[in-house]
């Protein structure tokens, strides 16, 4: 876990955005939420919204103050898609991964949100070492309050080395065709697509070329050979009917 990151939401307005921040950080294995006086919390909304991440509500800790709430972290982030009158050290999402997010960090460090139509005022930046900044649309600069804490828990993720080995489908369980595999698939469907008429003489190398290399790029499995070695053979027997 992520557990030295500490994301602080201050003044929140709507329970139901507390809750999509704690899913954002639960799928992106972080669980430290501080809350400095939201306008309603515990709330039913916020617990729908979480959809799964119940605990990072439990164990959010809510504070009085943000000095309160960042009070025993080394290094404090507010973020700001607004610019200042004031020069201010200031990282991108990616920026701040990268120096503090590789595992090496050894210090609490607290990622500030402000309010969800205000942001955060001046006097709660100057309690912030860095401005932390989203890069996006120049024309539409405004994040929801979960999708912002999404980015920046997600490069952080990035940045964390973390990987969970994916499960989508059966990819990989059947081994690829071999080349003979394939050379027998291609003469199968250079004689079935003959058969229907649908090759002319003079044309028949280059569409053959063409479609080798159609399924090259794809590199078959011998499941999936199989299945379009059997629409070939449908094929050749509805055209001898």
């Amino acid at each position: 876990m992520l557990s030295n990151f500490k994301v602080v939401l201050v003044e929140t307005s709507h329970p139901g955005n507390i809750g999509a921040v704690a899913r954002a950080m639960k799928n992106m294995g972080m669980d430290q939420l501080r809350l400095v006086s939201p306008k309603l919390f515990p709330h039913a909304d916020a617990t729908a919204r979480a959809s799964g991440a119940d605990d990072v509500l439990r164990a959010a800790r809510v504070h009085d103050s943000l000095q309160q709430a960042i009070a025993d972290c080394q290094v404090v982030l507010g973020s700001s898609a607004r610019d200042r009158t004031i020069s201010w050290p200031s990282v991108t999402a990616r920026e701040c991964a990268e120096k503090w997010g590789g595992g090496a960090a050894k210090e609490n460090i607290a990622l500030v949100f402000g309010r969800e139509n205000s942001g955060l005022k001046n006097h709660e930046l100057d309690l912030c070492h860095y401005l932390l900044r989203i890069p996006c649309n120049p024309d539409y600069s405004s994040l929801n309050l979960a999708a912002a804490v999404q980015v920046v828990s997600y490069e952080l993720f990035v940045a964390s080395g973390r990987e969970y080995a994916s499960s989508i489908g059966d990819r990989g369980e059947e081994p690829l065709a071999t080349a003979e595999q394939m050379e027998a698939f291609y003469t199968h469907l250079h004689e079935t697509m003959a058969d229907i008429g649908f090759l002319h003489p003079e044309r028949s190398r280059s569409i053959m070329r063409r479609l080798r290399r159609v399924f090259n790029r794809t590199q078959l499995d011998t499941k999936e050979l199989d299945i379009l070695r059997g629409i070939l053979r449908f094929s050749q027997n509805h055209n001898l009917k």
